[in-house]
């Protein structure tokens, strides 16, 4: 297997993180939005904790290299393997990647990135925003400890796009997700009207808030006017409405 390209090998470096080549396993769509991408190569090394995620180097169709990050669904240890889901709903080089990948072909990985793990004081736990963070959504509510209550407030904009899993039968489980119903993709009703509908369960809570960059940051300031303290919420957003990500694989984050 091929080396990793000296610009992830440095990037690595200054991050304190692993650079290595992975393989593709399988690419395959599993909803409208949704491709699952398996890679193979030093799985567990790049994959980390639950809620973490891999950078993958690609090109864009300018044939200049960038990328794209993208949070870990799980991990095989004994296959070596982890798999990624990636949303493929707009035009850009993680959805081109995601739909043309080949197993065998080669890919440029840094990981494990992220530093939104799970809480491990909590009583229940809160997931919330688009099909872009069902894949860390899930990883994370499967390492709960039981007992505990995972809740799942997501929209879709295509009815299969509701992809759901398996948790262990001691987990609490509700799930809620709302149409998109054509609104606007920063327009953050449908996730606040789903927000509105739901009582917070006693004892201490942490809610996670992965999507576009204005929701969250809506998404946050409701849940700060419900009780939750700042400390209690964890928001990072994946992509922003009429921006490309960065080369580096981040929107912007600026107000």
């Amino acid at each position: 297997m091929s080396q990793p390209d000296s610009t992830s090998v440095k990037l690595a470096e200054r991050l304190g993180v692993n650079a290595y080549v992975g393989s593709v396993v399988s690419s395959k769509q599993i909803s409208t939005s949704l491709y699952e991408v398996i890679l193979k190569g030093n799985a567990e090394k790049l994959a980390g904790v639950p809620g973490n995620d891999v950078m993958v180097r690609m090109t864009d169709n300018n044939g200049a290299f960038g990328r794209r990050r993208y949070s870990v669904r799980s991990v095989d240890a004994e296959n070596d393997q982890f798999t990624l889901w990636v949303s493929t709903d707009h035009e850009g080089p993680g959805s081109h990647w995601a739909k043309n990948a080949k197993p065998g072909d080669e890919v440029d990985l840094v990981g494990p990135r992220g530093k939104i793990p799970l809480d491990p004081l909590a009583d229940w736990y809160l997931f919330m925003g688009d099909v872009s963070g069902l894949a860390a959504f899930y990883r994370m509510a499967e390492s709960i400890e039981i007992p505990g209550k995972a809740i799942f407030i997501v929209e879709t904009k295509h009815d299969d796009d509701a992809v759901t899993a398996s948790f262990d039968e001691g987990l609490g489980v509700t799930g809620i997700f709302v149409d998109k119903n054509g609104r606007a993709e920063n327009d953050p009703a449908g996730l606040l009207s789903g927000l509105s509908a739901f009582a917070f369960p006693p004892d201490e809570g942490h809610a996670y808030l992965f999507g576009e960059f204005t929701i969250t940051k809506v998404l946050r300031e409701a849940l700060l006017d419900r009780g939750l303290k700042d400390e209690q919420i964890s928001r990072k957003a994946f992509w922003r409405h009429g921006e490309k990500n960065a080369e580096n694989g981040e929107p912007n984050k600026q107000d």
